[in-house]
């Protein structure tokens, strides 16, 4: 099968986004400059930086207020601060719940029964359910190219400048213990996966490789050998 997006698939569901998995989930929260408090899922989320540390996510457009962006966009670009709380299979329901659409009066922790805590050094609350927290500075936002109509993504980059990890996650080596960690990503349609010990594999990476290294392959051995 091969189709350009521009012209349609033809499938049941875009399969796009069941093919670029499985992706983290970013579980975002902000507030307004009110002080309003905003939390939603976004499975367009990744790191992209080491040096500073930077995370980005991108997020289509709202349905609700009169100015098309949804309240995690609007809520980062006035304060300039947000917070990534890690997702694990033990909030996966309250992950759910606080994707749903409402209007920005509606505090998506307390809906989700989630319990609020104090960043340390941005003004948006962590979620004290989530082992992990980035709390992230505003470096960039970029709205990319709209080509179907209605259609809108806002691209936000953040700098991680603090980062909350609960003790029990690192283990003796000083790694983070996935085993004990648990966390789940975004597949398609509406299918996610859990990352557990027994899925996780190691490999080395090779070091500095030349020209005549990538193209010096081991030879068969001979028959008579």
């Amino acid at each position: 099968m091969f189709y350009e997006p521009k012209d349609g698939h033809g499938l049941p569901k875009n399969p796009f986004n069941s093919l670029v998995i499985p992706r983290p989930i970013g579980w975002i929260s902000s507030v307004d400059g009110q002080g309003n408090v905003n939390l939603a899922p976004y499975s367009f989320f990744n790191g992209v930086s080491y040096r500073p540390p930077t995370v980005m996510f991108a997020s289509g457009n709202g349905e609700v207020e009169d100015d098309g962006m949804k309240d995690s966009v609007r809520n980062i670009i006035e304060t300039g601060e947000f917070v990534h709380n890690f997702v694990t299979w033990d909030v996966r329901d309250a992950m759910n719940l606080s994707s749903a659409t409402t209007s920005k009066d509606v505090d998506e922790l307390a809906a989700a029964e989630l319990t609020p805590i104090p960043s340390t050094l941005v003004k948006a609350p962590r979620v004290a359910e989530s082992p992990i927290h980035f709390e992230c500075k505003l470096v960039h936002h970029l709205d990319l190219p709209n080509t179907t109509g209605n259609s809108k993504y806002t691209v936000l980059f953040g700098e991680v400048i603090g980062v909350h990890i609960a003790d029990e996650l690192i283990n003796e080596e000083g790694r983070i213990n996935i085993d004990k960690l648990h966390p789940i990503a975004r597949m398609g349609y509406q299918d996610y996966t859990e990352v557990t010990a027994e899925t996780v594999f190691t490999l080395e990476r090779p070091g500095f490789l030349s020209k005549d290294d990538l193209f010096t392959f081991p030879k068969e051995p001979d028959a008579a050998e």
